[in-house]
């Protein structure tokens, strides 16, 4: 017997992919892969920072939850500039539980509320919030 060792055969050479099945391959990866990168950086940008923040007081007409699919909870702040006036109705949306529990109180009492809120423009679906106002804390009023 010798030492000698036994010579490794190589490995058959895998067959060249064609250049056009590649092209082809990142193509249609580009076209699927880039508009959903592009909507969900614009939603997460959209929710992430605010264009406005501020406060609104009023009374507190309705709350309830929207949508076939997406329920968001929606509410409408009934703001009275002058006694005796044509009230200005306040639509606006609400993504906490909490939040949304604290309102649902506030309509079982007189509905007399502060509301704090941002706003978010550009958001490109309404499975968020129907409008861009988003409440983010409530104080009753007595």
């Amino acid at each position: 017997m010798s030492d000698e060792a036994t010579p490794e055969v190589p490995a058959p050479a895998a067959p060249d992919e064609p250049k056009w099945k590649r092209m082809l391959r990142l193509t249609v990866a580009g076209i699927i892969v880039l508009p959903v990168l592009t909507v969900t950086l614009w939603t997460w940008a959209a929710l992430t920072w605010s264009y406005s923040e501020g406060e609104r007081a009023g009374t507190l007409q309705k709350f309830s939850t929207k949508g076939w699919i997406c329920k968001t909870w929606e509410g409408e702040l009934q703001i009275s500039t002058i006694p005796g006036s044509a009230p200005i109705l306040w639509d606006f949306s609400v993504r906490n539980d909490s939040v949304a529990a604290a309102l649902q109180e506030a309509v079982a009492h007189d509905g007399r509320v502060v509301l704090t809120y941002e706003e978010h423009r550009g958001v490109p679906t309404s499975c968020f919030g129907e409008t861009q106002y988003f409440v983010t804390g409530v104080r009753m009023v007595q």
